[in-house]
C-alpha cells in the first residue's frame, strides 16, 4: 500500500491469541508482550501443567476465555478461582489439545518437552500460526510437524533466539525451504556455564552449577541442554527441518557475549546476521506481530560500550552431545526422537541427582545404541518410539 499525506494509517487487526504452557518463562514474557499492546492481541485460550493459581491470575488479568491445566489434580483450584468470571476452566491433557483447537489465529507452543506434541500439532492441522519455543516438537516429530503444516497451510514462527534470527535473515521460510543462494546458516551457542571447563570440573558438576547459566534466564531443563551442549544439538535438528538444509549446512559457533544470534551466509560471500541484547521478549515480538514489528522494552544494543564481539568453534571433545545430536540427525527416522527421549530423561535424573553431569550424554548414546531407528509416519509411531527410549533410557540410569 502506498502512503500519502492524505492516507490514514492503518494499524493491524486484533489477532486472537492461544499460550500453551502460559505460566512459563516463555510463556509469561508472551503475556507481558500482550498486555503492553491490549488493543492488538485478544486472549483466547491459556493453558499450565499444574500451576492452576497463576494460571487464573493470568486469565483474569487479560480476559481469556478458557483457561487448562493438564494435571488434573489442580483442577478444583483452577475451578475455584476462576468461578464467577465466565472464563471456561478445564483439566487434563485433552483440555489442553482443545485449547489449541479454539479458533486463536495464532497460538504459542511453549510446553517444555515432548508432551507439548500433540497440542501444538492441533493447532498445526486447523491451519493456524504457530509461534512455537517447544524444539522438542520438530526434534521429535520433524517430518510429521512439517508434512502437516504443508498439507494445512499453517505457519511456523520460531521463537528459539537463533532460529527466529535465521528467519529474520531470510525473510520468512520455516516451511521447509529457503530461498535460492542460502549457502548454510550459522547458529550461535553462549557456550553455558561450563564453556572453559574441563572433563574432570564437569563430572564434579552440581545441578546448581549447570542450571546457572551466564546470559540467559530459563527453565531447568534448557538451562541443562545448554551446559551440555544438546541443547545446540536440538536446535540444529529443528534448523535441518524447519529451513530444510541438510545436516552439512547448520553451523554452530560459540560465542558467549550472546549478541549475534543467527548468520546467513549467501553464495555471493555476503554473511548477513541478527544482533540484539540476550531477552527473549524480542523473538517473541517478531512472532507475535509477524509480519509487522512491535515495541519491546527490551534493553537496546550499545555496540560502542559492548566494544567486541568473541567467537570460537564448539569442542565435540569436551561437549560431545553436540556430535552425537548430529549423528542422530544424519541417521534420520526416529533417531532425533530417541535422542530427545533419552536426553529429557536424563536430564531429569541429573536434576534429582541420581546420575552425574556427564552421564546425561552417556544415557543418550547407549539409549541410541540399542534402539534400531525406523521410520516416523504417525503421532502414535513418535509416541511409541518416545515411551521406548524413555524405558530404556531409565533402565541405564538404574543400572
Amino acid at each position: 500500500m502506498v502512503m500519502t499525506a492524505q492516507s490514514p494509517r492503518v494499524e493491524p487487526a486484533t489477532r486472537r491469541v492461544t499460550v500453551l504452557g502460559a505460566t512459563g518463562s516463555v510463556g509469561t514474557s508472551t503475556l507481558d508482550l500482550i498486555a503492553r499492546a491490549p488493543d492488538r492481541f485478544a486472549v483466547e485460550a491459556l493453558t499450565a501443567n499444574r500451576n492452576a493459581e497463576a494460571l487464573a491470575r493470568q486469565a483474569k488479568a487479560l480476559g481469556a476465555r478458557y483457561a487448562a491445566v493438564a494435571d488434573e489434580t489442580a483442577w478444583p483450584d483452577l475451578r475455584d478461582a476462576l468461578a464467577g468470571t465466565g472464563i471456561e476452566a478445564a483439566a487434563g491433557e485433552a483440555a489442553v489439545v482443545a485449547a489449541a483447537e479454539r479458533p486463536a489465529d495464532w497460538v504459542m507452543a511453549s510446553i517444555v518437552g515432548s508432551c507439548g506434541l500433540p497440542a501444538t500439532l492441533a493447532a498445526a492441522r486447523r491451519g493456524a500460526m504457530v509461534a512455537f519455543a517447544n524444539k522438542e516438537c520438530l526434534v521429535s516429530a520433524g517430518p510429521l510437524m512439517m508434512d502437516v503444516v504443508r498439507r494445512s497451510g499453517a505457519t511456523l514462527l520460531p521463537v528459539d533466539s537463533e532460529h527466529n534470527a535465521i528467519f529474520q535473515v531470510l525473510g520468512g521460510g520455516g516451511d521447509g525451504s529457503t530461498p535460492d543462494g542460502v549457502e548454510r546458516i550459522v547458529l550461535t551457542a553462549s557456550g553455558g556455564p561450563f564453556r572453559t571447563a574441563d572433563r574432570e570440573t564437569m563430572a564434579a558438576a552440581t545441578p546448581d552449577q549447570a542450571v546457572a547459566h551466564p546470559t540467559w534466564s530459563m527453565g531447568a531443563k534448557i538451562s541443562v541442554d545448554s551446559a551440555t551442549m544438546m541443547n545446540k544439538g536440538l536446535e540444529v535438528i529443528e534448523a535441518s527441518y524447519l529451513f530444510g538444509l541438510d545436516e552439512s549446512r547448520v553451523g554452530v559457533l560459540v560465542h558467549p557475549q550472546s549478541i549475534v544470534h543467527g548468520l546467513v551466509e549467501w553464495a555471493d560471500g555476503s554473511v548477513v546476521a541478527q544482533l540484539g541484547t540476550p531477552d527473549m521478549r524480542t523473538p517473541i515480538a517478531y512472532a507475535l506481530a509477524w509480519p509487522e514489528r512491535m515495541a519491546t522494552p527490551a534493553r537496546r544494543l550499545d555496540l560502542v560500550s559492548l566494544s567486541r564481539l568473541d567467537f570460537e568453534d564448539p569442542s565435540e571433545d569436551r561437549f560431545p552431545a553436540l556430535r552425537i545430536a548430529r549423528d542422530a540427525l544424519r541417521t534420520g527416522g526416529s533417531a532425533p526422537t530417541i535422542l530427545n527421549a533419552a536426553n529429557e530423561t536424563a536430564v531429569y535424573a541429573f536434576l534429582g541427582r541420581r546420575i552425574g553431569f556427564l552421564d546425561i550424554e552417556r544415557v543418550v548414546a547407549r539409549t541410541l545404541d540399542t534402539i534400531p531407528a525406523g521410520p516416523l509416519d504417525s503421532l502414535e509411531a513418535v509416541t511409541d518410539i518416545d515411551e521406548r527410549a524413555r524405558r530404556v533410557a531409565r533402565s541405564l540410569i538404574a543400572a
